[in-house]
């Protein structure tokens, strides 16, 4: 079992060689979409899941959010016992998120988002 904050491999993010074949070296907006999906993919492998997807870009997300809700009502019922288990959760919790956009000439652009 993986621990939560351990580094995980990330997977290259260009596709391989010939995997588009573009015309002058410049690949339409279809081919940027394989481009997109090759990459998508991969992060997908590496346990991302995706947020929001467009033609030539997509938000991945890693991790999930604390439900603050259900830990308030249970912290209620067992009468403060499991507060000290809602305030670990709540500062070693993360979500990651990614941007990763297509650019004009097939290269992918990643940009961290908060």
């Amino acid at each position: 079992m993986r621990r939560r904050g351990a580094h995980r491999h990330e997977a290259s993010l260009e596709p391989p060689p010939g995997y588009y074949g573009a015309v002058g070296g410049v690949p339409d907006a279809t081919q940027r979409g394989l481009i997109l999906d090759w990459v998508v993919s991969r992060r997908v492998a590496a346990g991302w899941r995706v947020e929001f997807r467009t033609g030539s870009q997509a938000v991945l997300v890693r991790g999930q959010p604390v439900n603050h809700v259900l830990h308030a009502f249970l912290t209620a019922f067992s009468c403060c016992a499991s507060g000290v288990v809602w305030a670990v959760l709540a500062l070693t919790n993360k979500v990651e998120r990614a941007v990763l956009t297509v650019d004009a000439q097939g290269q992918v652009i990643t940009v961290g988002a908060p």
